[in-house]
């Protein structure tokens, strides 16, 4: 029996149409669905027969891994209770989008999810103790995903060794007898697979590279915290420093290795004057916690900083103003490092008075770190 055929517009709005499909997938049929990248074809994996048969058209009964799709950032956590804190930061960065990630999961019989699943649901899921889970961005496949609500798996709508679809028409063409329900959404955006990252302890590794490039993935893996003052002299050099002492401490590394871990700690100043040194007084407080700013040399705050960081915290208030008004849709990332009160700067004032506004700093810093995906 050939396919139904349902033409949806790309905002999802059908909802009676989109129900139906829902409800079929729920069931146990094959759904063809538009995401950004390519079509796919979903299926319900708490149902064996489903789940069989999606392993028929791409190859055969040999046990392979398919893909979970999920339609919200949060349905993650029933497959992967534990992402790595890199994880959780390509999570937050890439997701929605042309992006799998390919997590290890040590006990997947203690995860939310395994009990939902059928034998071979789990093993198609589950394979060598990893899940592969992508999240795309696009109105149809979210709104289907979501009103499910079973273990979806999907794989690309062809048949092994044929190009994946990008339009509807193909798979009506190629599998419209073997499926039963095909969404048709018009050409896809990308016209190009999603990317594909294995994440393993503090890293990642590239397996296919799709719609995100290398230098791309890099950004996404890279968490970059920026602290601001006025001068870049003292406050906001100590906060730097003070910060990748306690996230070493955290991870138990060196600071020396926290870029590699893909942690970026850095500070910039709203004067916008660059090249001088930071104060005598800063660096001999810093030194007296185990701690070198010898070496900093400040730098003005700019776009591309701003752009850059991930997260901006200000000593006070003012600096948020500038933060806005050099990039006004940024401005949200800036929050004030100590949510209470500006932390005064001490310049012009003694070694004491420095040392207390790195107390004040640290405190602030004990909270903030709790926020930081390391």
């Amino acid at each position: 029996m050939a396919a139904d055929f349902i033409s949806l517009p790309s905002d999802s709005s059908n909802k009676e149409q989109l129900d139906r499909a829902a409800r079929a997938l729920t069931e146990g049929a094959l759904v063809a669905f538009p995401t950004e990248t390519v079509y796919g074809i979903a299926a319900n994996a708490a149902k064996p027969d489903s789940v069989e048969r999606l392993r028929d058209i791409k190859g055969g009964s040999v046990p392979r891994p398919f893909t979970v799709h999920i339609g919200r950032r949060s349905d993650c956590e029933d497959f992967v209770p534990e992402p790595t804190a890199m994880g959780r930061r390509i999570m937050k960065k890439g997701w929605p989008g042309p992006l799998t990630l390919v997590f290890p999961v040590d006990n997947p019989r203690q995860t939310e999810a395994y009990g939902k699943l059928s034998k071979v649901g789990a093993e198609s899921v589950y394979l060598d103790n990893t899940v592969g889970v992508r999240f795309p961005d696009h109105p149809i496949a979210v709104a289907l995903l979501t009103q499910a609500n079973v273990p979806i798996i999907a794989s690309s709508a062809n048949v092994t060794g044929q190009p994946p679809p990008t339009e509807a028409k193909g798979i009506h063409e190629r599998l419209g007898d073997r499926i039963d329900l095909i969404l048709d959404g018009g050409p896809t955006r990308y016209k190009k697979g999603s990317t594909i990252v294995s994440l393993n302890g503090d890293g990642y590794h590239l397996l296919r590279q799709g719609v995100l490039d290398e230098r791309t993935i890099r950004r996404l893996a890279t968490l970059s915290i920026l602290f601001v003052c006025t001068g870049n002299t003292c406050r906001s050099p100590m906060a730097e420093g003070i910060f990748k002492q306690m996230v070493a401490r955290k991870l138990g590394c060196d600071v020396a290795d926290l870029p590699r871990r893909g942690i970026l700690v850095y500070s910039a100043g709203t004067l916008g004057v660059s090249g001088g040194r930071a104060s005598k007084e800063a660096v001999e407080v810093c030194r007296m916690r185990g701690i070198d700013i010898s070496e900093h040399v400040a730098r003005g705050l700019t776009v591309e900083l701003v752009h850059t960081a991930d997260c901006i915290y200000t000593m006070g208030s003012y600096h948020i103003d500038v933060v806005r008004s050099l990039a006004p849709r940024q401005a949200d990332k800036a929050l004030p490092l100590d949510s209470d009160r500006d932390i005064s700067d001490p310049i012009g004032g003694t070694v004491a008075d420095y040392a207390r506004a790195a107390d004040r700093i640290t405190d602030a810093l004990c909270q903030r770190i709790r926020e930081v995906p390391l």
